[in-house]
């Protein structure tokens, strides 16, 4: 039976560092439902269009999906942003299915940050959570995508408590600290 390892946590707490490092140091398969989710809202795609059928061109920047301005509509409203999810989650949840049945490896990663959220706990048989504070996720996200602290807040709100993940975690990795805590962690977790 093949080992999938359901990687989630809160936004900004290091999930990216952890797949990049399982990937690069353990040559671990990585499927990120980040990657999905975009190739969902691809240019021309059917749910792009039923997007841009909602909200008007104006969330179109050459054919593309205008990512900040779809950000400022759901992150306000949430019957907006669970219309939104419903459209993108299953096919995000198709293409995990269709990638772990082609896959040949008996270890693999799935990075999804949503994993409560949208109730994809089935496709794993372990859960990973990536935590720091709270005081921490909303200063690397600030810096990292240029928010508003009010802007940061709202889409750490928008997300299931990190207290709760934790509660429901197999394993948590505590990234409070420094990078080579955390690698620590892994290394002492998969030898």
């Amino acid at each position: 039976m093949k080992r999938i390892i359901g990687l989630t946590g809160g936004i900004a707490t290091g999930k990216s560092t952890v797949a990049n490092y399982l990937e690069q140091t353990y040559k671990l398969p990585i499927l990120d439902a980040d990657i999905y989710a975009r190739e969902a809202v691809a240019a021309n795609s059917p749910i792009l269009n039923k997007i841009a059928q909602r909200y008007g061109q104006d969330i179109l920047f050459n054919n593309e999906l205008n990512r900040a301005k779809l950000g400022e509509i759901i992150f306000n409203n949430e019957s907006e942003r669970l219309w939104v999810e419903s459209l993108i989650h299953p096919y995000v949840k198709e293409r995990f299915n269709q990638e772990i049945i082609v896959s040949s490896s008996n270890i693999l990663v799935l990075v999804i940050p949503l994993l409560f959220e949208v109730g994809m706990t089935d496709l794993t048989t372990e859960i990973w959570v990536v935590s720091c504070s709270e005081s921490q996720q909303i200063q690397r996200l600030m810096q990292r995508n240029s928010l508003t602290l009010e802007q940061a807040q709202a889409r750490i709100k928008s997300q299931m408590p990190l207290a709760e993940k934790i509660a429901r975690a197999d394993i948590v990795l505590d990234n409070s600290q420094n990078l080579e805590t955390l690698l620590k962690q892994l290394h002492n977790i998969l030898s």
